[in-house]
Parts: structure tokens; sequence; C-alpha cells
């Protein structure tokens, strides 16, 4: 008797959870979606180079879906605020979330994050890529990364290197070199990427591992100098300036990445359908030269590719950070 009681309750524990799903949950017809407005999530501020992008792909976007799209920043904590309110949203399609390779960080430094985030996310596609460049105050006694490097060895913790905060992909550029070359620096973190140019500007610091294009004015100006950049190839705007690689650090491709990411268990045919609709959008030539204007090339290559990039990047600053036993700003 009481094990038929058991039984039915159980049961109706199951009819329940079955009535209780979502309604979000269920498949929508692709050809119908967007039906209702779309949220883009952008874990950081306003005016940074996540939210620039954004804005280009919401611009996109409403060329070709008559529905709402709406852009809403939501910083704070690594980037992982915002991340996690698209991770608990309804697996939809109608709120996704635009946020940089930070997405492979934060799982090495924020325990409420998925060790593994393509279980907290379905990828999307994707955006933007972009190297970065080692640069340096004028007066630093080193024309190249190899030079820098061995300034380095030769000054151990003398260097001052500037990031855009604790656990960017700027920061953990610098320890990665560390790690790879025996070289010791200090790191001293600024909020943002604004202000740590402005502290090499200054020459407050000695160098920066940040994106290229803020700073071209800078470099050809002769204010500070370019030592490397960790693209596989030159990069265009500077092509007098060579690779990590060919300066002799093995295995030194850092690309920034931005991509678009829905909560985990969206259906598959939404996500197929919105990385084809932005994927042709990336390849418009209006919408190229606005993310070049900005330093960015689209990409724009689907669900699997962004998928194997989340799992190759979590790897790799997860051994970075435990090595280095970096924690977030505020955590002793």
């Amino acid at each position: 008797m009481l094990a038929r009681k058991i039984r039915g309750v159980l049961g109706a524990l199951s009819l329940f959870a079955v009535v209780a799903t979502p309604a979000g949950a269920q498949a929508e017809d692709p050809a119908k979606f967007p039906s209702k407005t779309v949220r883009l999530i952008v874990p950081s501020a306003p005016g940074g180079p996540v939210d620039s992008v954004a804005r280009i792909l919401a611009d996109a976007l409403r060329t070709v879906w008559s529905e709402t799209i709406v852009i809403e920043n939501k910083p704070g904590a690594g980037n992982s605020t915002g991340a996690l309110q698209v991770a608990n949203a309804p697996p939809d399609g109608y709120t996704m979330l635009v946020i940089s390779d930070s997405i492979t960080v934060i799982p090495s430094l924020y325990p409420d994050f998925a060790k593994d985030p393509l279980k907290q996310f379905a990828p999307v596609t994707m955006l933007v890529t972009a190297p970065q460049v080692l640069v340096a105050r004028a007066d630093l006694p080193a024309s190249d990364l190899r030079a820098f490097i061995a300034y380095g060895k030769a000054n151990p913790g003398k260097l001052n290197i500037a990031s855009p905060g604790a656990g960017t992909i700027s920061h953990l550029t610098q320890v990665l070199l560390q790690q790879r070359t025996g070289i010791k620096s200090s790191h001293i973190p600024f909020r943002g990427a604004a202000p740590a140019v402005n502290a090499l500007l200054g020459k407050h610091v000695d160098a920066s591992w940040l994106m290229p294009a803020p700073l071209l004015s800078a470099i050809e100006s002769g204010q500070l100098k370019a030592l490397a950049v960790t693209s596989a190839g030159r990069y265009p705007k500077l092509l007098n300036v060579a690779t990590a690689e060919e300066l002799g650090v093995k295995d030194f491709q850092v690309m920034n990445l931005q991509g678009l990411f829905a909560p985990a268990g969206t259906p598959k045919p939404i996500v197929d359908k919105i990385a084809g609709v932005v994927g042709k959008l990336l390849q418009k030539p209006e919408v190229k030269e606005r993310l070049a204007q900005i330093g960015f090339d689209a990409l724009g290559d689907g669900p699997d590719a962004a998928a194997e990039l989340v799992r190759v990047n979590v790897a790799r600053w997860s051994e970075v950070v435990a090595a280095a036993g970096i924690k977030p700003a505020g955590v002793k």
C-alpha cells in the first residue's frame, strides 16, 4: 500500500514537472523566430569594446528582424553577473549574451560559474576577433619582445605591467609570457583599458598587452612603441612589428574574442537559425567596415567552431590561472 502511494506521488510530481516546464523551453517554429523582443545582455559597462560590438550587431539584426532588439548592460563581478543572468534565462533564444573571451576565464575565478561554460550556455557563434599588441613606454630599453624578455630577466620584478583588470586576457597574456619564459614582472591592474593606456602615456607603468586599434596613433607618433603582436601573422596596420612566435615564444597566439551565447537547452533549430542570420550579417561589407573601425575582424563561424574555441581556451586559461594562483579582485 505504501509503495503504491509513493509511486502515485512520484507520478504526480513527474506530471507536474512536465506541466511546469516553461513555454520558452519548448521548441518554437524557427520560421516564426523571433516573434517578440530579443534581449542582448552585455556583462560590461556601456562604451567598451563588447558594448560596441553588441550595438553593431543589434543594428545589423534590425535590418532583418522586425521585432524589437534591446541591449542591456549588466556589469559586475568580472562579467559573471550578466553572464549568470543569461544562463538562468528561459532557453528560447530571446535572451542572449554578447561577451568577450572572459567567458573562458570566469570558470576559473568565480565559484558560481560552471567549470564548463558549455553546460550553462549554447554557443551561437563567435562574432569578432583581434590580436593583442605588447606596447611599452617610449623610453623602455627594449625594441622588441626578445629584448623585453631579456630586460625582464636582467631586472626581475622591475617591469610594471598594466592591464584593464585582474583576470582579463591582457593580464593573463603577461602571466602566460612569464610562465613560458621565466621572466618576473609586477601586475598593475586598472579599471579598464583607457586608464591603463593613460598610465602608459604618463610613463607610470612600463608596458601592457592591449588591442592594437586604439593605440595606432600613439604608436605612429612615437608616444608608445609596439614590441610584438599575438596573432599567427603580422597585424596589417603594424607590419613592421613581429609576432611573438617570430620572436621566439612558441605557441603564443592569444586572440581577443567576442561571441554570442544563448542559455543551455535552447533548441538547436533556433540556435542554428540565429547563427545563420548573424553569420550572413557579419559578412556584409558595411558591417565588416564598422567592426574594422573599432579594431575587430568579423567571424560568424557558427556553433561548432564557437564551442571548440570555448573548450580550448577554458583548458588553456584554467591552467594559467591555477599555476599563477590568480583570484578575482577583492578575494584574498
